[in-house]
């Protein structure tokens, strides 16, 4: 990018074309994104002002930018925000960047609570909530909810409890800092959902993943153990202790996982109704049970 001016179509052409040059997936979605974060605007804003011409400091700002996304530091890092359920989160690399596969999981928890009568105020539990994004949601669509959210990173906590109050619902979740159900055992409670998107790569797969993942998203939200079960096996063994009678445990996890997930549950003998759910892509991702 040469000391031109530039008008914001011409360098959203000319970025596109870099990005693409140098491997970056969707390239043009990439270079709108920077630029409507650089400028303070939309995307749609973006395009009813492609004629606008750029000062030398926005252009300067949006170089970094783009040297940073070069660089595979992943977009939502340099943007610092991520869209969850229609909803604005804030981001960071102290936590895995909310995936649209998650939204499978909290829908399905909505759905159990409109048709299932867990009552006006269910106690629900988020395990390893990192962003927060789960809890919030789940605040926010069911007003009577109580809602418990355990990590056992506390820079994550932090980024939760901030999107937790950037949404309104902060006095809502009890936020707990803890390994899994370790962090509620004192607290003598029973839920009537525990919801889980618990790590579930296989540590052997770790070095293989995308730069923007295997570099800057944390090990530690990533790493399933050496079949990247650990985790999920756990959860579906320890649940039904925490889990009030008919109570509904609801876990993410990899396609591949969600048969050894179901024959888990079955030998458990404390669930009935497992289920597997879909994502958007047609693609088993959640699986859920009811305890006996």
């Amino acid at each position: 990018m040469s000391q031109k001016s530039w008008t914001v179509g011409e360098l959203l052409k000319v970025t596109a074309d870099y990005l693409r040059n140098k491997k970056i997936e969707s390239p043009r979605l990439n270079a709108e994104v920077l630029l409507a974060h650089q400028l303070q605007l939309d995307r749609v804003q973006l395009y009813l002002n492609l004629e606008q011409p750029l000062n030398e400091k926005e252009v300067s700002g949006y170089r970094s930018l783009i040297k940073r996304r070069v660089n595979r530091e992943p977009l939502q890092h340099v943007t610092g925000t991520q869209e969850f359920w229609s909803l604005d989160f804030t981001v960071g690399p102290q936590v895995l960047v909310p995936r649209p596969e998650t939204e499978v999981l909290v829908e399905k928890i909505i759905e159990i609570y409109k048709e299932k009568c867990l009552g006006d105020r269910p106690k629900i539990l988020d395990l390893g909530t990192g962003s927060g994004v789960i809890a919030v949601v789940l605040a926010r669509d069911i007003p009577g909810a109580e809602i418990w959210a355990t990590d056992i990173s506390r820079e994550a906590l932090d980024l939760a409890v901030l999107n937790a109050h950037k949404h309104g619902v902060k006095k809502r979740i009890h936020f707990l800092f803890g390994d899994m159900f370790e962090a509620v055992d004192d607290q003598g409670l029973n839920f009537e959902v525990i919801a889980s998107n618990p790590p579930y790569i296989p540590s052997g797969l770790l070095d293989c993943l995308a730069p923007e993942v295997r570099d800057h998203e944390p090990r530690l939200a990533l790493d399933g153990g050496e079949d990247g079960m650990s985790l999920v096996a756990k959860i579906i063994k320890e649940a039904a202790d925490h889990l009030t009678q008919g109570g509904w445990l609801a876990v993410e996890m990899d396609p591949d996982q969600t048969v050894t997930a179901m024959n888990l549950i079955e030998q458990t003998g404390r669930y009935s109704t497992p289920e597997r759910i879909k994502d958007y892509s047609r693609r088993y991702r959640v699986v859920t049970a009811q305890k006996k």
